[in-house]
């Protein structure tokens, strides 16, 4: 089986890469299609996001620029339809481009719909993609051949895009590469006029700023990144990587789509900071005048992070060599719990001895056999993930820590070619009284996935079922190297859905915990349902096996579906603790895991994965003969995740 680790470092360096080898930073445009595309990132009207350079396997990728209502938008999306339908075994690749000012991803998926647009359609919102490709109108198409370094090989009308397309297919230049359009309604660019504008952005002023306050914290000495941004100099000479990773979206590394809920911890480029970057690297980042600040305020990462400060309590785990190859199995390291009374946490920070072979960590608080029950309850004691941040809790909540006993952390490990040391330290901050609130986790998750070998879009769904009130604190998605999207969204008991939160491109190197500046009240009755849509295909360069259908499994060659909530009950108080909400709670995980189209009952086809030996149960538990086990039956058949596995390797059933 292959095996492939991405680390942070690797994957800058695998970007920076690519990008030396393909493009450079691209001249200003004034109009008029340009020799070569370089990379970009668009998210389309369903949430997806699309990467161009992904697509380098393809013989030719047809965009045409469009807007809503236009006439000649919607006739060349008929032409470009049927243009898929002829190309679609050649793998030639369709879309649509909307860099209309003013049109937004709603009113452009309206379109969509009511058109039937065949061919999806990515949303330029900052008109960065549109002004490189020189776009003036509606309707211009431009055939890009990747094998060519992404050349634009034909940029004019639609009419005349099945003889560029052949010419590419045939390895041949096209006959007529540049023909002007005509017609339809003219795009507004208004950057595009304001070349000498952009060559004045002050380094000092206006650039520097941004990489303080997006970059610095990664790229500084001690930092999780592989280089340092101190200086002017070394920022001109990243440059193309820059470029490339802000245009397709990698950096910095945060994920979560803007039109979808607001977050505290947002590390993403506000739309001002976005163009401001762009726009000074295509002048060819001027240095101009001014003091360099990156130099005169460079300085190390700090030992703690600075919000926070020194821990109150520092637990040092035991070191672990990991070796340089093979699988690691899951190593439990257990600990005397260093809290020698009840106490309430306010944040958690966890500094990995080694970053390059810890992949993540879980814990939970283990109380003394034969000791009385805890007047508090236990949980986790910190998690980290790849690129993950300290973890701190909601105001006026606490994550609650029993007296005495143990505490386990489950280390998860992973070899890179290389013998490595690992000595992780786990930061507690507590609070010095009692919060009003308990924080509490749950964790959503499918341990029925199946996702089909080869299958680049493959999309799996699972929900909790909430029994009363609660206020969502953290929402965290988590998968492995086949993730490549993910939504959380709440459907009311009513019916009424809200998405709560949006990753179009989800990446495995930064793990995030998600809290929103106000907790979500959510009401009794409603679901949340996790959406993940995994890459198992050959084009995805982190996958570790396309040539088998994955099923779920901890090591990170194998795939997860899962989504942490961290959350409160709302008349749930210190002194009015409610256990027997969480166990009402986890009575729809199995469910939750199995029903995928969240119908309340379970088909005989959603049991899939490691729940397939279900299936030849399946009339027996359907007690009442409608076709579907609902909640009841699935508890009378003792139906779980871990009976299923048991059947499916006594009955060595292949998946």
């Amino acid at each position: 089986m292959k095996r492939i680790l991405i680390t942070t470092a690797m994957a800058v360096a695998v970007a920076a890469a690519g990008v030396s080898a393909v493009i450079a930073a691209p001249a200003p445009t004034t109009g008029g299609a340009p020799e070569r595309v370089g990379n970009f990132q668009l998210t389309d009207t369903t949430r997806l996001a699309h990467e161009l350079y992904y697509f380098k396997y393809a013989p030719a990728i047809v965009l045409m620029s469009q807007t809503n209502g236009g006439k000649v938008s919607r006739e060349g999306a008929a032409q470009m339809a049927k243009l898929q339908a002829t190309y679609k075994d050649q793998g030639v690749l369709f879309y649509m481009i909307n860099s209309t000012p003013g049109q937004s991803r709603e009113a452009a998926a309206a379109e969509a719909k009511s058109q039937k647009f065949a061919v999806p359609v990515l949303i330029d919102e900052l008109q960065l993609v549109g002004e490189e490709l020189g776009v003036k109108r509606e309707g211009e198409v431009f055939v890009i051949e990747p094998k060519s370094g992404f050349k634009v090989a034909y940029h004019g009308p639609v009419t005349q895009t099945a003889k560029a397309i052949d010419a590419v297919l045939a390895g041949k230049p096209v006959a007529t590469p540049r023909v002007e359009v005509k017609g339809g309604k003219e795009i507004a660019f208004p950057e595009r006029g304001r070349a000498a504008e952009h060559a004045a952005i002050s380094y000092t002023n206006d650039v520097a700023p941004i990489f303080q306050a997006k970059c610095v914290a990664c790229h500084q000495e001690g930092g999780i990144a592989p280089f340092k941004f101190d200086s002017y100099e070394i920022v001109k000479s990243f440059a193309p990587m820059i470029m490339e990773s802000v245009m397709s979206e990698r950096m910095p590394p945060y994920f979560a789509d803007p039109h979808i809920g607001t977050f505290q911890n947002d590390h993403g480029l506000t739309a001002d900071q976005n163009k401001t970057l762009i726009h000074w690297l295509r002048a060819g980042a001027p240095r101009g005048t001014g003091a360099d600040v990156l130099k005169e305020t460079a300085s190390a990462a700090p030992e703690w992070p600075t919000n926070l400060g020194k821990p109150d309590v520092v637990v040092t785990l035991p070191a672990f060599d990991v070796p340089a190859s093979g699988t690691v199995e899951y190593q439990n390291m257990r600990i005397d719990n260093p809290f020698k009374e009840n106490t309430w946490l306010k944040a958690i920070a966890i500094r990995p001895g080694d970053r390059s072979v810890l992949h993540h960590v879980t814990s939970n608080h283990s109380p003394d056999r034969g000791t009385a029950p805890a007047k508090i309850p236990g949980g986790s004691v910190g998690s980290y993930t790849p690129g993950a941040e300290p973890q701190v809790i909601a105001t006026g909540a606490g994550a609650p820590v029993p007296a005495g006993g143990k505490l386990s952390f489950s280390m998860h490990y992973t070899t890179t070619g290389k013998a490595a040391t690992d000595q992780t330290q786990i930061g507690y901050y507590t609070l010095k009284a009692p919060p009003e609130f308990i924080k509490r986790s749950t964790v959503i998750s499918d341990f029925a996935l199946r996702i089909p070998k080869g299958e680049a879009r493959h999309k799996e769904i699972a929900y909790l079922e909430f029994p009363a009130d609660a206020y969502l604190y953290t929402l965290y998605p988590h998968a492995h190297y086949r993730g490549w999207s993910v939504e959380l969204k709440q459907i009311d008991a009513d019916g009424k859905e809200t998405m709560l939160l949006a990753l179009p491109k989800y990446d495995f190197n930064w793990q995030r915990d998600y809290d929103p500046v106000e907790p979500i009240l959510i009401h009794a009755g409603t679901k949340l349902v996790a959406s993940w849509i995994y890459d198992n295909s050959e084009h995805n360069k982190a996958n570790p096996d396309s040539t088998i259908n994955v099923t779920w499994g901890e090591q990170s060659f194998e795939e997860m579906m899962y989504f942490r909530v961290n959350y409160r009950w709302a008349d749930e108080t210190v002194t009015n603790v409610r256990n027997d909400l969480q166990g009402r709670l986890m009575e729809s995980r199995t469910i939750g895991a199995l029903d995928n189209n969240a119908d309340g009952k379970v088909q005989i086809d959603e049991l899939t994965g490691t729940m397939v030996s279900v299936r030849s149960r399946f009339k027996d538990l359907d007690v009442n003969g409608d076709g579907g086990l609902d909640k009841a039956e699935l508890a009378a058949g003792n139906v779980s995740r871990a009976n299923a596995t048991r059947d499916l390797r006594d009955a060595d059933i292949d998946l």
